[in-house]
């Protein structure tokens, strides 16, 4: 499996170019902003994209989501309970700011199977950060993308519309902490880390 990582737009949100190496197809995870190096990634890499995904739908996380569709004619997918915030800007206004406002071409749900040539991404609903957040889990590669719900020694807000703090902490420990110790968490913000580190030292889930 192919995985590179870029941080992108105003706060810094990773983007995650993933693909198959035997197919070469690929897909690309919360493209925050930097359309051109994002583009410019997946052409040094190779890929053929099949899905642009939204972890959830706040502006930091879904910027560049227009100009990327445009450029590889991949299907954006969001989660239904999240598709109407990435209509209207994903919040960018609680900031100052302008958002990017896209239609969904996939709405997806708890136990939807994308594929990406060989790999097999699982739609975990996460949600608490925001209503319709969703983790993209890979079993054979021991990876999971968590979005803005689980971070390196960290958890997602929930003081934003639409989130809740009882909600989260039920997504991390029922879906998220489900998942073996030795999986990969490649997470919105910050380093990656592991389901195992953060079941044992997340201060948040002590």
């Amino acid at each position: 499996m192919l995985i590179e990582t870029l941080t992108v737009g105003p706060v810094m949100t990773n983007c995650y170019i993933i693909g198959c190496e035997e197919t070469r197809k690929g897909a690309i995870i919360d493209p925050g902003g930097s359309a051109e190096r994002i583009l410019d990634a997946v052409e040094r890499m190779g890929l053929d994209i099949v899905y642009v995904l939204n972890t959830h739908g706040h502006f930091d996380h879904t910027l560049a989501n227009d100009e990327i569709v445009a450029a590889t004619g991949a299907p954006l997918a969001i989660h239904e309970a999240d598709a109407p915030a990435l209509a209207h800007g994903g919040g960018a206004a609680w900031f100052g700011m302008r958002g990017s406002k896209s239609s969904a071409d996939l709405l997806l749900k708890e136990g939807d199977v994308l594929k990406v040539g060989n790999l097999q991404l699982h739609v975990l609903h996460v949600p608490g950060h925001s209503p319709g957040g969703v983790a993209f889990y890979i079993p054979d590669e021991g990876v999971v993308f968590s979005g803005d719900a689980l971070f390196n020694m960290g958890i997602g807000r929930t003081d934003l519309p639409g989130g809740s703090y009882p909600q989260l902490m039920t997504s991390i420990r029922t879906k998220l902490f489900a998942l073996p110790d030795d999986t990969v968490v490649y997470p919105g913000h910050g380093p990656a880390t592991t389901i195992g580190r953060e079941r044992a030292g997340n201060p948040f889930l002590a």
